[in-house]
């Protein structure tokens, strides 16, 4: 099960890429063009914080079931511990976590707001912001804290 979660989370990872570019894009396009917020772009906003929380929950159940977080678990940091003990049991869930939040509080405000241009404001502004903190605590293949492949296979 554990190789299983691994795999959709990382299929889950391209998702989310995917539909927070084209969130941004819609979003900064939107707000510095002054176009109206139609219900694309609503629907756009919606299925980013969903895709974002679909990925944020399977990497809780990862959380509790990895090899590499229940060893950092059992014992205290210590200087000398592989980075990637200290990534994934500590940087990587809290600044993911961090991030679904800014992004469901960037869809929330958009949603609220009444005025189209206040809408792609909220949402381009909040959606970036998690969209950084993301790119930061994703373990890219180039990554110098912990290195996974673009695609992880069975």
């Amino acid at each position: 099960m554990y190789t299983h979660l691994l795999y959709l989370h990382s299929l889950t990872r391209w998702f989310l890429v995917i539909t927070l570019a084209a969130a941004l894009y819609k979003g900064f396009s939107g707000w510095l063009r002054q176009r109206p917020f139609t219900s694309f772009d609503n629907t756009l906003r919606h299925v980013t914080a969903t895709v974002a929380h679909v990925q944020l929950a399977i990497g809780y159940i990862l959380y509790f079931k990895s090899p590499v977080v229940a060893w950092f678990r059992l014992h205290p940091a210590q200087p000398s511990d592989p980075v990637d003990y200290t990534f994934f049991g500590v940087v990587h869930i809290a600044t993911m976590t961090v991030a679904v939040i800014i992004i469901t509080v960037g869809s929330s405000l958009s949603k609220r707001r009444h005025n189209d241009a206040a809408k792609f404001k909220a949402m381009a502004l909040c959606f970036a912001i998690g969209a950084i903190l993301i790119a930061l605590a994703i373990p890219w293949p180039f990554s110098p804290w912990a290195t996974r492949p673009w695609i992880r296979t069975f």
